[in-house]
């Protein structure tokens, strides 16, 4: 048995499905959460004087951080890996790709661009000093990426290269059949004519039409992937013990990378402005672009290539994108670091306020 030693995937993206594909997935709650954290940390902090804003700005603070993530992440998804998407229309609402966001695509790369953008307007705005902004930014947003990354596993997305099904963390991700499987893995798994209850004659013809792309066939084989996939969900034993062994076993990604730019990410970050201290506005904020790049750059090696996108020069497209803001941190780091202290900076600084 040990070709099944991995761990079967079977979380559900729903937290409470209301009907059919309509209710609340974990992937909203992820964000509703480190928004949540995001206004409760920073209002501390606020409060004894630690960061540019008071208390009383902290509510429009979170929710220009709110429209900057979202809205960069989308435009960053479109931009980065999906450009079609901005001339694709359909008959059914939202009608334009670039709206469904309700079939996901967020990029975290378009979301850091986003809340950039959305601080400088928010400082501009209230005569803020954006890097101070932006620092604060940096060290609330791992917060928000650990529980979008947990919330990516329950998902079963963004998955990870496979790996060896003894290794200790290896899951298998039933997610495959509706998103890899074809006619090929169907014929090859035995029982799945009897399980939809099909002779196997008519099974084979099935296959044969799907292959011809008989359209009312494509469809019924579109179905009988989505019936496959809930049914590993529900612990349908019979569907397990048939697609089981025939999933892949993949490193969990997407856990690596919520310890890393969650947990690592903000620890280093941590460090720097509570620790170190820095008097110059903008030295937390060019270190997250370094090390979350890094830690992109590290983490990606474990992760599936976005579908479609061929790596260069052995790097993803993620991991390119993640060089460009790891130079872009240092460059902008060195910049700071030359910049005279503001009058008053070094003796009474929010990052080293008592």
């Amino acid at each position: 048995m040990l070709h099944l030693a991995a761990y079967l995937h079977r979380l559900d993206p729903f937290a409470w499905r209301i009907s059919g594909d309509f209710g609340i997935r974990w992937y909203g709650i992820a964000y509703a959460a480190g928004f949540v954290c995001l206004y409760l940390f920073a209002t501390r902090l606020a409060r004894r004087g630690r960061i540019v804003l008071t208390p009383e700005q902290v509510g429009d603070y979170v929710m220009y951080a709110v429209a900057g993530v979202l809205l960069g992440g989308r435009l960053g998804w479109v931009l980065f890996y999906h450009p079609s998407a901005l001339w694709t229309f359909t008959s059914s609402a939202p009608w334009w790709e670039v709206l469904a966001i309700n079939r996901g695509g967020m990029a975290s790369h378009g979301g850091m661009l986003g809340v950039i953008i959305a601080m400088a307007i928010f400082a501009r705005r209230n005569r803020i000093n954006p890097f101070g902004l932006l620092d604060v930014s940096a060290l609330l947003v791992p917060l928000g990426l650990f529980f979008g990354r947990l919330a990516n596993f329950i998902n079963g997305e963004l998955r990870g290269q496979p790996c060896g099904p003894s290794f200790p963390l290896a899951v298998r991700f039933p997610h495959e059949i509706v998103e890899e499987w074809g006619v090929a893995e169907f014929r090859a798994a035995p029982g799945l004519a009897d399980y939809f209850n099909i002779p196997p004659l008519r099974w084979q013809e099935f296959l044969r039409s799907v292959e011809e792309r008989v359209p009312t066939a494509v469809a019924q084989f579109q179905q009988y992937q989505y019936d496959l996939l809930a049914a590993v969900r529900a612990g349908n034993q019979q569907v397990i013990s048939i697609v089981e062994p025939m999933l892949v076993a993949r490193h969990p990604s997407q856990l690596y990378q919520a310890l890393a730019e969650g947990i690592v990410l903000g620890a280093v970050l941590c460090f720097v402005f509570f620790v170190v201290r820095p008097k110059r506005y903008g030295v937390v904020g060019c270190w997250f672009l370094i090390i979350y790049g890094i830690l992109r750059i590290i983490t990606e090696i474990w992760r599936l290539p976005d579908e479609g996108i061929e790596r260069v020069l052995g790097l993803s497209r993620g991991q390119w994108l993640s060089v460009a803001m790891v130079i872009a941190g240092a460059l902008a780091l060195v910049w700071v670091l030359r910049r005279p202290l503001p009058p008053g900076r070094a003796a009474d600084s929010p990052h080293a306020a008592a």
